[in-house]
């Protein structure tokens, strides 16, 4: 069975963009770099919801080589790249089918409201975040609520750059 890891960068007070969905306070450095490119290395599929992947094209990356990329969305007709693959149906359905099917890991980038729907129907495995010494105040938040109650375990942590934390836990079943 195939990890569905949920992956994202946000502030201390939980949110990952601002309210007007900036994140030009994220900070990157090297190791940050260093430690997506060894992530990247463990997933072949990444899914995320249109909001997400709307700043993905403005940011140009609309797809990645090698990735399979699925947009979740009831309102997109047709991707920026010709190799996104948009899903208008039920998410945690199909994410159920991925995980099932051979290789390597999955991607939930981004867009907390996708994630809630996959934490909800127990399809998240592990959760890392990168975490910013900042507080937005608002905006659009790691994970919105309401959530079922779920214990983790942390499996790794790193202090990084900046004040920055790379957290990674695994979604304890039971």
């Amino acid at each position: 069975m195939r990890t569905v890891t949920y992956g994202a960068a946000c502030s201390l007070d939980g949110y990952i963009a601002s309210p007007d969905d900036g994140v030009d306070w994220l900070l990157w450095s090297d190791r940050v770099q260093a430690l997506s490119a060894e992530y990247w290395r463990t997933i072949d599929t990444v899914v995320m919801g249109r909001r997400t992947y709307e700043v993905a094209v403005a940011s140009g990356a609309p797809a990645w080589p090698g990735v399979r990329t699925i947009v979740f969305s009831s309102t997109l007709e047709r991707a920026a790249a010709a190799t996104v693959e948009v899903v208008a149906g039920d998410a945690a359905a199909f994410v159920r089918n991925l995980k099932a099917d051979p290789g390597r890991g999955i991607c939930v980038m981004g867009g907390g409201r996708l994630a809630r729907a996959l934490f909800c129907a127990g399809l998240i495995d592990e959760v890392g975040v990168n975490l910013h010494p900042i507080m937005l105040g608002g905006g659009i938040a790691l994970l919105p609520g309401p959530l079922p109650a779920r214990g983790l375990e942390l499996i790794r942590s790193e202090l990084l750059e900046g004040g920055c934390v790379y957290l990674l836990y695994r979604v304890i079943r039971g």
